[in-house]
């Protein structure tokens, strides 16, 4: 075959092939949903790494789908559990009860986990703990919906290194929520679901990748001296690894034989790990490929424990969001290639934003720091002591809810709204307090806007507590790690729509997280959540 031939064949095949991908159109509705959750991720990490992304990773989600750039949770304490429940019914946690990872059960005087249930049993783990189930979400999920709408022909799978991030995004009728184990590096999951893991989940926990990921080194990707938009890589605003280790390189089997398995979801490669099961259930559970829309969870939560441990202007961050937008590429590109970006809609969100340590604003004199919880618990206890007879009503504080002793009030014939409104007062003494508003005016009153909205939002009677506590800005527990706040660094986050139908498009116009659920079912022409008070976003329907 001489050279003009070899050309002119060349040609003749690269005009066949984009022929054919002309020829993609888009089905009625889509074959598959895949939501993404990056934890943690700010709104603003999209433009501060612009420059360090490849062309087919987060840019392509943006160049060529619908951003919205001004989404947001409405409520108060914008906890990880609660973004997912909120996200899947379309509803806040006054409806959806998921009002915190944690809350306080009066009747048991316990405190409980968001997806603890003793009646199921862990599945491909001897460990007793991770016995999750969705039975404290309250009302349905869009997916739900859609397995309802078809009975149950559709499929529904969630994936999380965190058990509560796979478990209630699969709603009530999930074919199946898969977390890690911390102490196998496996997948497992619940009796809620199936007695025994699936053959080919077994077999990918047999190739032991995560002994593979913890033999590497985990070095920056690109030069040090190009992350010019961070913090210098030692610090002393980092908490860092076991043994205050907060520089690179870092060698990942120094840091396994120090923290186990669990170590690997503080580095890039528990995302990479992540995206490697996501696309290994894809391919195994065939989602995409009938008549019957499926619905595919993935959620990326290294991105969260490594600000935890790093800060969110660490060298750390920013490396992993590099390595994170390498993910996405492969995983785009497989989702075009195995079941095609026509078929498919991605869309791209987090659990919350992110803020400065107080120890960083404090330093470089910003206002912030953290809320003394624990004292401040200990000093109501007093003050109730001395205004009621030396009867101490306090029963459990966590920072933000606390919750009193009503039984007790109720045996001494105290006044509970009175009780209520003078601890309420006391609190907003404290440093660090904004305000704080009881249970009594969040059942009477209707909030229409600001914090007071928000608070009233996160209420949920059965399981609040009877005082919300209202943080100023910059502030947070002393002793929550995991605390969000109502301010906009936690409460607006990245919003993207990508594939199928959905035309490229960027809005400022306001959008809550609620919304999401109702336009997937007007998507699907089903009926929306039962309890979701979100609008259809009428710009993808444009």
């Amino acid at each position: 075959m001489n050279k003009k031939t070899f050309i002119i064949l060349i040609s003749l095949i690269f005009s066949i092939n984009l022929l054919f991908a002309q020829k993609r159109i888009a089905p009625e509705k889509p074959k598959l949903i895949i939501s993404i959750f990056i934890e943690g991720m700010r709104y603003d990490y999209l433009y501060k790494y612009w420059d360090k992304f490849s062309d087919d990773g987060f840019k392509k989600l943006i160049n060529n789908g619908m951003f919205f750039k001004n989404a947001e949770y409405e409520y108060l304490y914008t906890k990880s559990s609660s973004a997912y429940a909120t996200f899947v019914t379309g509803a806040n946690p006054s409806q959806h009860g998921i009002i915190n990872d944690y809350w306080y059960k009066r009747l048991s005087n316990e405190k409980v986990y968001c997806t603890y249930d003793k009646k199921v049993n862990v599945v491909g783990s001897n460990s007793l703990e991770n016995k999750n189930s969705p039975s404290s979400l309250l009302c349905s999920s869009f997916s739900d919906e859609l397995k309802l709408s078809n009975f149950k022909q559709s499929k529904v799978i969630s994936i999380s290194p965190k058990d509560y991030a796979a478990v209630l995004p699969a709603g009530h009728l999930g074919n199946a929520a898969y977390w890690f184990d911390k102490n196998t590096g496996n997948w497992i999951s619940s009796s809620y679901y199936f007695s025994q893991l699936p053959k080919w989940v077994n077999r990918f926990n047999n190739k032991k990748f995560p002994d593979i990921y913890l033999n590497k080194e985990w070095n920056t990707t690109i030069p040090i001296e190009k992350y010019d938009k961070c913090l210098g890589d030692n610090n002393s605003f980092e908490l860092g690894f076991v043994g205050g280790h907060n520089t690179f390189p870092y060698i990942l089997s120094e840091l396994k034989e120090a923290s186990g398995y669990n170590i690997l979801n503080s580095t890039p490669f528990g995302n990479t790990y992540t995206k490697d099961f996501a696309i290994s259930t894809i391919v195994n559970e065939n989602l995409g490929k009938d008549k019957y829309c499926d619905y595919l969870n993935i959620s990326f939560t290294a991105t969260s424990n490594i600000t935890k441990k790093f800060s969110i202007r660490s060298v750390e961050i920013a490396d992993t969001y590099i390595r994170l937008d390498k993910d996405l590429k492969h995983f785009i590109n497989f989702i075009n290639d195995f079941v095609g970006l026509e078929n498919t809609i991605i869309i791209l969100t987090s659990d919350r934003g992110s803020a400065d340590t107080p120890r960083l604003l404090k330093n470089i004199n910003m206002p912030g720091g953290y809320f003394k919880d624990k004292n401040a618990e200990t000093l109501l206890q007093s003050y109730t002591r001395a205004l009621y007879n030396k009867n101490n009503f306090i029963e459990y504080f966590d920072g933000s809810n606390l919750y009193l002793n009503r039984s007790k009030i109720e045996s001494k014939k105290y006044n509970l709204p009175e009780i209520q409104q003078s601890i309420a007062n006391f609190l907003v003494d404290f440093t660090g307090v904004a305000n704080s508003v009881t249970s009594i005016d969040l059942e009477s009153r209707n909030y229409t806007s600001g914090m007071l909205m928000r608070a009233q939002n996160s209420y949920h009677k059965k399981r609040s507590g009877d005082i919300s506590v209202i943080l100023e800005p910059g502030y947070l527990p002393g002793s929550d790690s995991e605390y969000g706040s109502g301010y906009r660094n936690f409460t607006n986050v990245p919003l993207i729509f990508y594939g199928w139908k959905i035309k490229h498009g960027e809005s400022y116009k306001s959008v809550s997280i609620t919304d999401v659920a109702p336009t997937l079912a007007r998507f699907l022409k089903i009926s929306y959540p039962n309890a979701s008070t979100g609008k259809v976003i009428e710009e993808l329907l444009k």
